[in-house]
């Protein structure tokens, strides 16, 4: 594709002709007209793309599973609240500590799947990585459920096991989240709009694009609803121990081995393309050393300008990394957005562990945000999205993610004021838990908090899921996995972000922290609107401009294998 040095969006455009014309029979591609006045609406979901949100279920059950006693094992010293002990602990850190192990946890685990998109796309393929990472998180599992049986916690072997086991499961986790987001909306192979007649006798364009916007929505909700899995393991740190917590997601997970397995042959891939990201480096290291021109690192440039060129890719491969460094440029914000994330995991939880429980685990109001995701989605889905549609009110990529920060921002509003309400509340106002021995709690109820998980939740629906789907439709073919990994690598700096501010976890300096997130993450939204609003204008021609590929058209493992045995005869 030709485009402009520089700005590659700038090029693309819209055909001028327009005119009604006679009508396109079912089947056949719309007419700009026809694209223009007809309501756009899904195609009906692969079979082999639910089988792949079953092995994210299973997966997110595990991940949330392990994670949500997290910081009451990492925070509070050892004790079992049936032995007496007001809250469950292991490895008694303190709440800055554990803060900062948690976001580091985070940290690691969204820095992986740069690995994991090496792996898939030089050697082993999507569905094959995501079976070796799946070996590698369970080793992970098998470390951290026996560091936290009582002998070994008794031995000194907890923050050992749980360092270990973090860098273990923060691997696998990495290697399958950046393989199986993408192989989700591969399962759907259509890449042109084309025209249908409902049995109502209306006529409606089947777009793909609207379809790969449902996939990621059963994605988004499979992964909330394995993360209601820390009901269960919070009310086991309570009720039992740890141990018990981390054997349940342990189990869980072969769940996930055994659909990969069972459906291997039903799903679709695309063929390893050879690792991208060495080339890319070079390549860009070259568009750098030219001021930022990346017409400079084609070959065709370089011999025109000095006679000879030394790139080891071809002029496509230049025109494919400037489309996937346009995906990518729309990600810069998310970091700010992410450490809003954050929070949920980690001083959301100890907010609740110095107010009044009632006898509920502290770490249990977690799971309102994967609760708030499933109820809204559907509404989202099936409610707010068609009826936009028929109103013809575009509601596109970039006004989506706006919208979600702006979310989150009120999320941390929210959570300042509960915090200002715990301050202001006896009997330990500004410092909770630091009188009285520490067995009293501020006088305001847990349920306070719910609007803030509410919040987040919402906000996760416009800015998480449209990430996912912007970062799978706007990726060039050969680089989907790379660009999917760039999109969560955000996460990664958000929790750097978090390390950082985790000295500030403290009180009674806690209301200035949520407030100065709250005006970041609003100030962040307004700033993404303002650099990435035009490219609304242009996403229909983004979303078209892999539909021709051939050379990486998704293909079931059986024709892979078959292809590879006619290239060997």
């Amino acid at each position: 594709m030709a485009t402009e040095a520089g700005n590659p969006v700038t090029a693309l455009h819209i055909s001028t002709s327009v005119g009604q014309g006679s009508a396109t029979e079912d089947g056949g591609e719309p007419t700009e007209f026809e694209n223009s006045t007809l309501r756009h609406v899904g195609d009906k979901v692969p079979y082999s793309a639910y089988l792949v949100a079953v092995v994210e279920l299973a997966e997110r059950f595990t991940y949330y599973g392990l994670t949500g006693p997290f910081q009451n094992y990492m925070q509070n010293p050892r004790g079992v609240v049936s032995n007496g002990a007001r809250l469950p602990g292991a490895l008694g850190l303190g709440q800055s500590s554990a803060t900062a192990l948690s976001y580091f946890f985070q940290f690691w685990c969204y820095v992986t799947p740069i690995i994991g998109a090496v792996v898939a796309d030089a050697w082993l393929g999507r569905y094959n990585a995501i079976m070796l990472f799946a070996c590698i998180y369970l080793c992970g599992l098998i470390v951290i459920f026996t560091t936290s049986l009582p002998g070994s916690l008794d031995n000194g072997a907890g923050f050992g096991g749980l360092i270990t086991s973090m860098i273990i499961l923060g691997l696998g986790t990495g290697g399958i989240k950046s393989n199986v987001s993408p192989l989700i909306a591969e399962q759907y192979t259509a890449t042109k709009s084309r025209v249908k007649t409902l049995p109502t006798g209306e006529r409606v364009i089947i777009d793909p694009n609207v379809t790969i916007q449902s996939l990621y929505n059963i994605f988004y909700w499979c992964i909330n609803i394995g993360s209601l899995s820390s009901i269960a393991t919070v009310w086991l740190e309570l009720k039992i121990d740890f141990w018990a917590a981390y054997l349940l997601p342990f189990c869980f997970f072969f769940i996930a081995i055994a659909v990969l397995i069972i459906g291997r042959k039903q799903y679709v891939v695309r063929p390893p393309s050879g690792s991208v990201l060495l080339e890319a480096t070079k390549a860009l290291w070259v568009g750098l050393k030219a001021k930022g021109n990346m017409e400079a690192a084609k070959p065709s440039y370089q011999i025109a300008n000095s006679g000879t060129s030394t790139a080891t890719w071809d002029d496509s491969f230049i025109d494919e990394l400037k489309r996937a460094l346009v995906a990518s440029r729309v990600f810069l914000f998310y970091p700010i957005y992410w450490l809003v994330y954050g929070q949920m995991v980690s001083n959301f939880v100890s907010m609740a562990g110095t107010m009044e429980t009632h006898g509920l685990p502290n770490d249990l109001l977690f799971n309102l945000n994967p609760i708030c995701i499933i109820i809204f989605i559907p509404v989202v889905e099936k409610g707010v999205y068609p009826m936009l549609r028929r109103l013809r009110i575009p509601f596109r990529p970039i006004t989506r993610i706006t919208f979600g920060f702006f979310l989150a921002s009120a999320s941390m509003i929210y959570a300042a004021i509960v915090q200002h309400l715990i301050y202001t509340s006896g009997p330990c106002y500004e410092y909770p838990l630091e009188c009285n021995g520490g067995e009293a709690p501020n006088r305001v109820h847990i349920a306070v908090q719910v609007p803030a998980y509410v919040f987040i939740g919402l906000s996760e629906i416009f800015a998480s899921i449209t990430g996912l789907e912007y970062a799978f439709t706007k990726a060039p073919a050969s680089m989907k996995s790379l660009v999917m990994s760039i999109f969560l690598l955000q996460n990664a700096f958000g929790s750097a972000l978090g390390i950082a501010l985790s000295p500030t976890s403290k009180n009674p300096k806690l209301v200035i922290m949520y407030v100065s997130i709250a005006a970041a993450t609003l100030a962040a939204g307004l700033a993404f609107w303002f650099c990435f609003s035009k490219y609304n204008k242009v996403e229909e021609e983004l979303n078209k401009l892999d539909a021709d590929n051939e050379k990486f058209k998704p293909r079931t493992l059986d024709e892979l294998k078959k292809g590879e045995i006619a290239e060997k005869a």
